[in-house]
């Protein structure tokens, strides 16, 4: 039988990479997306005519009751949800002292939160299923921290406490949960940067240079197959040595 994966957030950059690299592993897919309908319809089509079945959700994962109908409705339309790859996010950047509580918020709710809703929504789906895989999208600045990304930085902190906590509560169901922290990716979002945030970028990282959205989505794609079947509740840092 195939195996149906969600991406959250999977309509552009790392997000459309990840959905191409587990239809090209087998996976049907489910596209979730909040604004971008035309791309998401458009990578539908793109992945679909490869063989594998995709369809595109809208849905703002920030909403509980949101993502629990679009739960659903894959459910009705692919049978199951055999992985699940929590992707969306969002940016707000501004120093602590400037930032209004409205910008905290809406990075909290749609990064930590909507991660939250997604992995609590599928749970009792795949511990039916005795198994499943979760992979979350997490940040090298959860990690480290960043000066003027205090709501991007703890969003993506809590993903990685989020992560281990999964993992042990669903570790004796079969469902492995992992997360990912990225560094400098090379997206529309770093594309716009000026040449010299850029090199200031570059003079961070060990490989000099930002990682292709493909890289991320292979580090997905293995956490996805039965290559990573006996690991749960790390974090793997893919960021070309930022993290060391």
């Amino acid at each position: 039988m195939a195996k149906t994966a969600i991406v959250t957030g999977g309509s552009r950059g790392i997000g459309a990479a990840i959905v191409k690299s587990l239809a090209a592993d087998g996976f049907d897919v489910a596209i979730i997306y909040q604004g971008s309908v035309d791309r998401a319809n458009a990578l539908a089509d793109e992945v679909a005519a490869t063989g594998v079945k995709a369809k595109a959700y809208q849905c703002d994962v920030s909403s509980l009751k949101a993502v629990e109908e679009m739960m659903a409705a894959v459910i009705a339309d692919f049978g199951s949800i055999d992985a699940l790859v929590n992707n969306a996010g969002k940016t707000k950047d501004g120093l602590i002292m400037r930032m209004s509580e409205e910008d905290f918020d809406t990075i909290i709710n749609t990064n930590l939160k909507g991660t939250f809703n997604c992995v609590k929504a599928v749970t009792p789906i795949m511990m039916k299923a005795r198994k499943g895989t979760i992979v979350n999208i997490s940040s090298v600045v959860g990690i480290t921290g960043n000066a003027g990304q205090a709501n991007y930085a703890a969003s993506k902190a809590g993903i990685l406490g989020l992560t281990k906590s999964a993992a042990k509560e669903l570790a004796s169901r079969g469902i492995t949960v992992n997360a990912i922290a990225p560094g400098y990716v090379r997206t529309d979002m770093t594309e716009v940067l000026s040449d010299k945030v850029k090199e200031a970028i570059l003079g961070q990282i060990p490989l000099k240079r930002c990682a292709e959205p493909e890289e991320i989505a292979n580090v997905v794609s293995f956490l996805c197959s039965e290559k990573a079947s006996y690991i749960t509740g790390q974090t793997l840092s893919v960021d070309g040595g930022m993290f060391m």
